[in-house]
């Protein structure tokens, strides 16, 4: 994830997280017994690298128009039959109403980062966090460091008319907004409300009043710690405004970390040598030795030094002499002070990522060195109900409820998103998925899941952003992996989760280091939409195979939505159809749990029904049911011969073609 400083700063955090789930073999789906992964040796190129797919079909592939190709591609909601794919420029709409045939709508310049979207109704949100965001969308930046014209925080747009997106107001926050939730309270129809993610240095109070700087023990009014909480009134959007700043922190220490692996520590400390070598700026981060530090960052600190000594132009020896002696202070007071396993976490932490359910009234914060389980009943008011902590993981970034809200997967961004984490030398635990059951609204860890095939040590690759595909009774993801590319898996068995399906591309880049790869993946009517961060959008499907059959597909494609904001995650929901029983009679057959004979009668019962229509449908249907009761005491998955049941009671009584 090109971040700018970004990167540096969730590689600095990996020295402050926590450690308690133990050591768990980590699932894979090993290629066919004596071949190769097809993933592992692909051509690299941009818009021409080798690809490798397995029971996916690669619907479109369209790249970002000029101006947007070339720039970061991030996160991507849903409304309609289109798909809003922000960019570090500003944002895309894309017509998907023809999966086959993506057309681009318009192209929307409004810089800044990470620009991460989200929509409700005629409403669209993004987030704003570097310092080049101008409330105007223009470009340009903002060279001043303290001005009204920049924005840091969320910006609302009406997009009643989508191709013309209609700035309304820009909402800003402390530390700005580096991601957002859009929740849809039960509790509360007229508002909706914005978790923010801010993860950045805290601005100046001359730039906006109300932000403190100091610590929570210093300063009650903190601006640290906090995760700012924006109401919008549906009514009237304009007059949205920051209502609280929630800390759901408090108490949390920090525990053992892994630190950065061996290889890369020497590759660190040569590369940071070489550079010294050069007159560039390293950094120290604790556990990993000395950094090299992007001049996109220390560019603007150098050009500070100039402007304090009164001077213009190209800064002399003297300047970077200056910066560099000055370096370890200002870091620390980016990131916090060093800290040991046992010290409270330090009041800089904040959330990357947080999934809310409203229907549950559950959200998982993935909260840099923490996963925390927030009740969000009181949506303005979010309480911690339980944190846990992970030695392997280095930089917890997002969350994925199951469908029932019994089981969450958090993912590790370790690297920060701009490193290749996936080489067939790093550990299968880290920068993978950790899977965990919620009982009595704590968290208990079952296992892990790391994309099964080895990465080049040129690509990015790490765990991200994902989705549920809603097949029934089952817990099926699809998420992004970077220049990993998109990985389908099942994680209903939290202890042993498997890879079903998976789309891949070579290096953008064979010789270096080159960011690119599905920065979101998301599956949306249908559709499995990856925003890939270097190329575009890239549209696949399911197709049928020994893990997922065409019935369970089916069935998933019934289930539709009019918008979709992946973390404000829908409980899903399945009309009645025979593609529903169907599946049902699959999964039974794909365990075992109930006799061939058995199930091939339920087959051509269900095929016999189909075929009828009014009063003789709904008799044979009954007579179906009628035995099920009886297949349930005998079967080895009880509970899905009754969700059989029931799909089979509802078709009953709904008119279905």
């Amino acid at each position: 994830m090109q971040r700018s400083f970004r990167s540096l700063a969730a590689m600095v955090t990996i020295t402050v997280i926590a450690a308690c789930s133990p050591p768990a073999k980590v699932a894979q789906t090993p290629a066919p017994m004596g071949k190769p992964d097809p993933r592992v040796g692909l051509k690299a190129g941009l818009m021409d690298a080798g690809e490798a797919i397995s029971n996916l079909r690669i619907n479109a592939k369209v790249a970002s128009p000029p101006g947007f190709l070339g720039q970061t591609n991030s996160d991507i909601a849903f409304t309609g039959h289109y798909a809003i794919q922000g960019n570090y420029n500003g944002l895309q709409v894309w017509d998907i109403a023809n999966p086959n045939k993506p057309t681009l709508v318009t192209a929307f310049p409004c810089p800044a980062s990470q620009n991460d979207v989200s929509v409700y109704k005629n409403l669209l949100f993004m987030s704003a966090e570097a310092n080049n965001g101008r409330v105007d969308c223009m470009g340009g930046g903002v060279p001043d460091p303290v001005s009204k014209d920049r924005v840091r925080g969320v910006r609302i747009f009406d997009i009643t008319d989508i191709a013309h997106p209609k700035l309304i107001k820009n909402v800003q926050t402390c530390r700005g907004s580096h991601t957002h939730t859009v929740l849809e309270s039960p509790a509360d129809k007229e508002n909706i409300y914005i978790y923010i993610s801010g993860s950045s240095a805290i601005r100046s109070a001359d730039e906006l009043p109300g932000c403190v700087s100091a610590a929570p023990d210093k300063d009650p009014n903190s601006s640290l710690w906090r995760i700012e909480i924006i109401k919008v009134p549906v009514a009237h959007p304009e007059n949205a405004a920051v209502v609280n700043r929630s800390n759901v922190f408090e108490g949390l220490k920090v525990m053992p970390s892994h630190g950065e692996s061996e290889i890369d520590r020497e590759k660190g400390a040569k590369a940071a040598a070489e550079a010294r070598a050069k007159g560039g700026f390293t950094a120290s981060v604790p556990g990993m030795g000395e950094m090299v530090l992007p001049p996109n960052f220390t560019g603007p600190m150098l050009d500070n030094v100039v402007k304090a000594r009164g001077g213009s132009g190209t800064p002399t020896a003297a300047d970077s002499a200056s910066l560099r002696a000055n370096l370890p202070k200002i870091i620390e007071g980016m990131m916090g002070p060093q800290q040991k396993a046992g010290d409270p976490v330090a009041a800089g932490r904040q959330c990357h990522d947080i999934t809310v359910y409203p229907s549950k009234g559950l959200a998982g914060g993935a909260c840099e060195g923490h996963g925390i389980l927030l009740d969000i009943r009181d949506p303005a008011n979010p309480k911690r109900l339980d944190a846990v902590a992970d030695s392997n993981f280095a930089y917890w970034h997002s969350a994925t409820f199951n469908n029932d809200g019994t089981k969450i997967l958090f993912s590790d961004e370790w690297g920060g998103g701009g490193a290749p984490k996936c080489r067939a030398t790093d550990k299968k635990e880290w920068g993978s998925d950790a899977i965990f059951t919620i009982v009595n609204n704590k968290m208990q860890f079952q296992g892990y899941y790391k994309l099964p095939a080895a990465q080049t040590e040129f690509e990015n690759c790490v765990a991200h952003n994902g989705s549920l595909i809603p097949i029934p009774g089952r817990d099926v993801m699809v998420q992004a992996w970077y220049q990993g590319g998109i990985s389908v898996f099942d994680w209903t068995d939290a202890k042993n989760p498997k890879e079903i399906a998976f789309f891949d591309r070579g290096p953008v880049d064979g010789t270096r280091f080159s960011m690119g790869g599905s920065w979101s993946v998301y599956w949306y009517n249908g559709s499995i939409v990856s925003s890939e961060i270097a190329r575009g959008l890239d549209v696949a499907e399911l197709t049928a195979s020994e893990f997922i059959s065409q019935n369970e597909i089916d069935a998933a494609k019934t289930v539709r939505w009019s918008y979709l904001n992946a973390q404000g995650q829908p409980q899903i929901s399945w009309p009645p159809s025979f593609a529903l029983a169907r599946s049902y009679v699959d999964q039974l057959e794909r365990k075992g749990c109930l006799a061939a004979g058995r199930i091939s009668s339920i087959r051509g019962s269900l095929s016999s029904a189909e075929k009828s229509s009014g009063p003789a449908r709904t008799s044979a249907l009954a007579s179906i049911t009628s035995q099920l009761d009886a297949d349930a005491k005998g079967s080895c998955d009880a509970p899905r011969v009754n969700m059989l049941k029931d799909a089979i009671s509802q078709l009953g009584n709904a008119i279905v073609p």
